[in-house]
């Protein structure tokens, strides 16, 4: 009498005689004798594990809880059934103890930044070992490395004193510049003033000379009766004021004479007027 046995697609039969490994069958149908023979199915897709989350300690002695997803599949039947009683638990063990390792080498900052490359490290750490259970791992993914609370709180204080420095910093960049931007116009504007001022005074003297020299040139032309007239005109104004102390020339003296008498002159004008 004999039993049936189908082995589905992309699974391995493993015969047993009296509990001993015989052999391996393909998928498909097979026949074996009760009681006397058992056929055990080994599933050889690729299968995901995630991984507990569990405690990496890095270079810089912080905590962070690391979770990790993979996925593996049966490369040899019997080595992952009779070579080992828990061969995904071993694989398991196997990819924290590397994972923790390569985390331990480096500080909080860089671990948390370079999951990527953790990866790739972790996944040629592993390499073939896990062949000696009968299985291959074909990835390796770091899903979240979180830092412990107290570290997370750590970090959020440096973060937020790091960007108050920035903004300081930058509000007294701006300060400065803006002194300096007010320090230059004003400057600008002081030089244009003095410029200004200068060109003026250069105007001035430009006029005052050319009037000095018309008065010179217009002085070369009139003959000594004019001074006589503008003498007898300062005497005029002399005779009208109210001054009691006056200082001339001594030769001048000779003609204070004259005074009296062109006041009494101009008081008959005025009468006659």
């Amino acid at each position: 009498m004999f039993g049936i046995k189908i082995i589905q697609q992309n699974c391995q039969g493993l015969v047993e005689t009296l509990g001993k490994y015989r052999r391996n069958v393909p998928a498909g149908m097979h026949l074996y004798v009760p009681i006397i023979q058992h056929i055990r199915t080994v599933n050889l897709a690729m299968r995901p594990l995630k991984l507990s989350q569990y405690s990496v300690i890095t270079k810089d002695n912080a905590d962070i809880k690391a979770s990790v997803t993979l996925n593996y599949h049966v490369t040899d039947a019997q080595k992952y059934v009779y070579e080992n009683t828990d061969s995904v638990e071993s694989m398991a063990q196997l990819v924290r103890g590397h994972l923790r390792d390569i985390i331990g080498r480096l500080e909080l900052t860089d671990a948390l930044g370079s999951t990527s490359k953790i990866n790739a490290d972790l996944a040629a750490a592993i390499g073939d070992l896990t062949n000696v259970y009968g299985i291959n791992v074909d990835r390796v993914n770091i899903d979240e490395l979180t830092p412990s609370v107290a570290i997370q709180e750590a970090m959020d204080k440096q973060l937020t004193a790091d960007r108050e420095r920035i903004a300081t910093i930058a509000k007294a960049q701006g300060e400065a510049q803006n002194i300096k931007l007010t320090t230059d116009a004003r400057n600008r504007a002081l030089v244009e003033t003095a410029q200004a001022q200068a060109e003026a005074t250069r105007k001035r003297a430009d006029a005052e000379n050319y009037r000095i020299a018309k008065t010179a040139a217009a002085l070369q032309t009139v003959g000594e009766n004019y001074f006589k007239d503008q003498s007898i005109a300062a005497f005029v104004q002399l005779a009208n004021s109210s001054t009691n102390l006056v200082v001339i020339p001594k030769e001048e003296v000779t003609g204070l004479g004259q005074v009296p008498v062109i006041k009494k002159l101009l008081e008959q004008n005025d009468n006659q007027a």
